[in-house]
């Protein structure tokens, strides 16, 4: 069935990739786009600061105007840190969260009154694998993460009375723009800088031999044709989601071990 879909950041990576998938299958796609960007045809863009509450209502209510309702959000924008916590600047997390998190919760907040009067509607949130195991050096970027998924467990509860389901995806390692757009935070003479360069070296190459981007877009596509869809999916190589059950079934401290080996520390 043909539904209007709210991508958030469209202009590259898994976005990008979403919104050309979901315009194949019929679907009414809206992207929120920062720039001026080449888009799929038939995608339909509108100007979203995630930082910027007023910029969020106004992008949503661009869509209720034009289309009436959402059916669908998604939520995929957000920016990418790396740097070791102690290093980190004050604005860094800020500014992460304020993205990854504030930004999601107002957009929810904004979509849902028209999908409550409907008491119909489908919530999807882009989280991470790294925020069920943790990463070294990825502190800030995964704690916006595990915000969402604490997030995402609440949503799913307070909304099920309005047949309004939640979705989260912890994608792996794909082929997207993190390397080039990565904010990245290192002290002058840091303690952490010879131990901080060889695992985002391992980090980014895991990245750079990552699956398609377009492989995780029709995943969402066929969770979204989905009438009851799970409350998670895990998109990534095998080793990514073995790790996952790992940390459920391992003793924290032999996992936190295998970890700190993966990563050269």
């Amino acid at each position: 069935m043909r539904k209007v879909i709210l991508i958030t950041g469209i202009s590259s990576g898994f976005g990008k990739e979403m919104s050309r998938v979901l315009i194949e299958k019929g679907h009414i796609v809206y992207g929120t786009i920062r720039k001026s960007c080449d888009v799929a045809p038939g995608v339909k863009t509108v100007f979203m600061e995630l930082a910027d509450s007023n910029s969020i209502r106004n992008a949503v209510n661009t869509v209720l105007q034009n289309e009436g309702s959402i059916d669908v959000l998604i939520n995929n924008a957000g920016m990418h840190s790396g740097a070791p916590i102690e290093d980190a600047p004050e604005e860094m997390f800020r500014k992460q969260m304020d993205i990854n998190f504030h930004g999601w919760i107002n957009t929810i907040k904004n979509v849902l009154p028209g999908m409550r009067s409907r008491k119909s509607g489908l919530i999807i949130n882009i989280s991470s694998i790294g925020a069920l195991t943790g990463l070294p050096f990825q502190g800030v970027y995964t704690s916006a993460k595990f915000a969402v998924e604490g997030l995402s467990y609440a949503l799913r509860l307070e909304l099920k009375q309005f047949n309004i389901k939640v979705v989260v995806v912890n994608p792996g390692d794909f082929r997207t723009r993190n390397v080039e757009t990565r904010e990245m935070a290192l002290a002058e003479n840091s303690a952490y800088e010879k131990q901080f360069k060889k695992s985002l070296a391992i980090i980014e190459k895991e990245e750079g031999e990552g699956k398609d981007p377009v492989l995780l877009a029709r995943k969402i596509s066929k969770i979204i044709d989905k009438k009851n869809p799970k409350y998670r999916y895990l998109v990534g190589s095998g080793i990514q989601k073995a790790a996952v059950c790992f940390k459920k079934i391992m003793p924290e401290r032999i996992f936190t071990f295998l970890i700190s080996k993966y990563y050269g520390m």
